[in-house]
């Protein structure tokens, strides 16, 4: 039994340490609503970064969200120290840290939660209470698996199985306005495209496949296609919007990361890099199409019976990496039929129109 189990009934106030990336962030959901389980009275407080902090706010298993500004208010010695007498003040009884750097584990240290609990890694042991340590002996399995064990090992285990994600009734209703406006009543089939990836170029794959995937797709279900991507996206958008013309919508760079939950939610098929929209649309449990080269889609493909991942088996791939040094060829061997096949595959699946 962990202290944790035998201080149940006197931890009032927990801080979960986030992960830094939209998509893992989605995948430690299902670990995140087995504390809220096992801590039903508790007030449970998130740290993210900014992007993450988005995400979270609001959601219904966090209470609150403390954004961690690396570049501004917490940036260096300086603001690592303030953000550690920020937390020291809010009195909390336990912290789990879901990340697995040195950092992580730092601030709840230096704010002197008494309970810090996350895995044994990066030379951070001192620092913790309570240690994961994983076999590694095991296959390495899904990333929701793992942030699902991680808490179970500290005796926190709930029914939460899948990523969960909370809109509110106010932003489904801005995402219905914005696309009314350009046309797409709330009966309109919406297909979303997501081209981007911030990991890394090797990650996606090309502007004029996804255009003639969509096209096909649109052409099929009658259908209206929205590109969806961030401000540093906003050129392979604009590619995409240039070949399909008119029938499309393209809001690279024009939204929030609210603003693009609700409008992902609101797609009745998604096509995708593995991403964090990627996890977003799976999370809502709306039918999509992943495309997979580089990444190893045995731990970070969407955790849905609502997808499809499309991949070719290359020697050279799971690489990882950023940048293909070569001839990028997991991605260039994935034609526009194979989405295309692929998605009617899905969709005629029995149920898997039935979204929600």
């Amino acid at each position: 039994m962990t202290r944790l189990e035998c201080l149940n009934n006197n931890v009032h106030r927990i801080l979960i340490r986030s992960v830094n990336w939209v998509g893992d962030a989605v995948m430690s959901t299902p670990a995140i609503g087995a504390i809220r389980e096992s801590f039903p009275q508790a007030e449970i407080t998130l740290l993210a970064n900014p992007l993450v902090s988005q995400i979270f706010s609001p959601h219904c298993w966090i209470d609150r969200v403390i954004t961690f500004d690396r570049n501004g208010l917490h940036k260096g010695i300086r603001g690592r120290f303030r953000l550690a007498a920020e937390l020291r003040k809010r009195h909390f009884d336990a912290a789990i840290i879901l990340p697995n750097s040195f950092e992580s584990a730092l601030i709840p240290w230096m704010a002197g939660i008494p309970l810090r609990f996350g895995k044994s890694s990066d030379g951070r042991s001192f620092m913790l209470t309570e240690r994961y340590c994983p076999d590694h002996q095991r296959p390495v399995g899904h990333e929701v698996d793992y942030y699902r064990d991680l808490v179970r090992h500290l005796g926190i285990s709930g029914q939460a199985r899948v990523p969960h994600l909370t809109v509110t009734s106010a932003e489904d209703h801005e995402a219905a306005v914005l696309l009314a406006e350009q046309g797409a009543g709330a009966d309109e089939f919406i297909i979303g495209i997501n081209p981007g990836a911030a990991f890394g170029s090797a990650k996606r794959w090309y502007p004029d496949r996804f255009a003639q995937a969509a096209q096909r797709l649109a052409s099929e279900w009658s259908a209206k296609t929205v590109i969806f991507g961030g401000p540093g996206e906003m050129d392979i958008a604009g590619d995409i919007e240039q070949r399909l013309g008119s029938d499309c919508l393209n809001l690279a760079g024009k939204t929030t990361v609210r603003q693009l939950m609700a409008l992902i939610k609101r797609c009745n098929f998604f096509i995708t890099n593995d991403s964090g929209p990627m996890h977003i649309a799976a999370a809502f449990g709306v039918p999509l199409a992943a495309i997979f080269g580089s990444t190893d889609h045995t731990g970070t493909s969407p955790y849905s019976e609502r997808a499809v991942i499309v991949r070719k088996d290359m020697d050279c791939a799971p690489c990882k990496l950023r940048e293909c040094p070569t001839d990028h060829r997991c991605m260039t061997a994935v034609t526009a039929d194979d989405v295309v096949q692929a998605a009617f595959r899905l969709m005629e699946t029995p149920g898997i129109q039935e979204k929600r």
